[in-house]
C-alpha cells in the first residue's frame, strides 16, 4: 500500500519500522520541524526524522497543516493511507479525507477511556489496572473515531509510565502491522466507541509534578511511577541549609504511619496522609539516578522529614 506515516517521537519509530519491513510502500514521512537543544542550541532533528533518513523516505515538517499549500501538497502523494502515531500537530478535515481509507491512529489507553495527550501517565497516576492499544479511524473529534483494531494488556502495581510507554511502542507497532495487512485485504472493520466512560488525558504540567505527602499512600505511589523517569514527580530536603530538589523516579507501598513527610527508619520510606511509600530510585538535582541506599550515603545523614 501507499503510505504517509505521521509521527514524531521515539514511541512512533518501531511501527514506521515494522510498516518499512511489511514491504509497504511509504511515500512521505511528516514529522515536527528540528528544535533548538542542548547547551550549544543546536537544532535536534526528531526520531521519526532521524529514521525516515535511515530509510531514505522524502521528510515533510510544516508548521500547520490548515494552509490551502500544505494540503494540496498532502493530498499530491496519493496515498492509500495515513498512519499517525503522536504526531503532535492537529488533522484538518482536507488532511483526514485526502487518503483513500482516511488516517489511521495509533492511541495508547482503551478508548474512550483516557483520550487527549497523556493516556499512558494519566492511566497510571489513576491507579489503573489494564490498559491497552488502539487502531483508531481519526475523525475531526478528539480521539473520537471508531476502533478498528486493539491490544490489552496488564499494568504492574509498581510498573512506570516509561516501562509501560516501552511495552505500548513494541506492542502498538504489531498491532499496527496486523492492521494494514486487515486493511490491505478489505477486512478491517471498525466499531463505534462506547457513548459512556469517556475521560480526558491531559497534558502533564510541571506545577502537578511536586509531590503532596498529605495524599493517600497509594495516590501518591500512583503519582511518583504515572510521572517517571518524565518529569519526575519531586520533593525537597535540607542539606547544608540548602533545599535540594529530589526526583522520586520508583517507589512502592510500605508499611508504616507518621505525619506527612516523615522519613520513618534507616530506608528512605516516608509517611503520607495514611499509609506509607519507600522510594526505591531517586535523583537529586544536577546528579544522575540512583537507589535509595546510595543517595542516604551521599547525604551523609538520613532527613529527618521531606516538603
Amino acid at each position: 500500500m501507499r503510505v504517509i506515516f505521521m509521527g514524531t517521537p521515539d514511541f512512533s519509530v518501531p511501527t514506521l519500522t515494522e510498516i518499512v519491513a511489511a514491504g509497504h510502500e511509504v511515500v512521505a514521512v511528516y514529522t515536527r520541524a528540528p528544535k533548538p537543544a542542548g547547551r550549544g542550541q543546536a537544532e535536534r532533528k526528531s526520531p521519526i526524522h532521524l529514521a525516515a533518513e535511515n530509510f531514505g523516505i522524502p521528510i515533510y515538517t510544516p508548521k500547520s497543516l490548515k494552509g490551502a499549500g500544505e494540503q494540496a501538497e498532502f493530498a499530491a502523494h496519493d496515498a492509500d493511507v495515513a498512519i499517525v502515531v503522536a504526531y503532535g500537530l492537529l488533522l484538518p478535515k482536507q488532511v483526514l479525507n485526502a487518503p483513500a481509507h482516511g488516517c489511521l491512529n495509533l492511541h495508547g489507553s482503551l478508548l474512550p477511556r483516557w483520550r487527549g495527550a497523556a493516556p499512558i501517565q494519566r492511566a497510571i497516576m489513576a491507579g489503573d489496572a489494564r490498559t491497552g492499544v488502539m487502531v483508531m479511524q481519526m475523525d475531526e473529534g478528539l480521539d473520537t473515531g471508531a476502533i478498528g483494531l486493539a491490544d490489552e494488556m496488564a499494568i504492574g502495581p509498581d510498573m512506570t509510565a516509561g516501562e509501560l510507554h516501552d511495552i505500548m511502542m513494541r506492542t502498538g507497532a504489531d498491532l499496527m502491522g496486523r492492521a494494514l495487512a486487515a486493511l490491505e485485504r478489505g477486512s478491517l472493520e471498525f466499531t463505534p466507541q462506547p457513548e459512556t466512560g469517556a475521560l480526558y488525558a491531559k497534558k502533564i504540567e510541571k506545577a502537578e509534578a511536586r509531590i503532596d505527602w498529605s495524599r493517600p499512600a497509594h495516590d501518591v505511589h500512583n503519582h511518583i511511577r504515572g510521572l517517571s523517569p518524565f518529569p519526575g514527580a519531586w520533593f525537597e530536603i535540607e542539606l547544608a541549609s540548602k533545599h535540594v530538589r529530589v526526583k522520586a523516579l520508583r517507589s512502592t507501598l510500605a508499611n508504616g504511619n507518621g505525619a506527612p513527610g516523615t522519613v520513618l527508619h534507616g530506608e528512605l520510606t516516608i509517611a503520607c496522609g495514611s499509609g506509607a511509600v519507600r522510594l526505591m530510585q531517586v535523583q537529586r538535582e544536577g546528579k544522575s539516578a540512583m537507589d535509595a541506599a546510595t543517595f542516604l550515603r551521599g547525604t551523609g545523614q538520613l532527613p529527618v522529614a521531606v516538603n
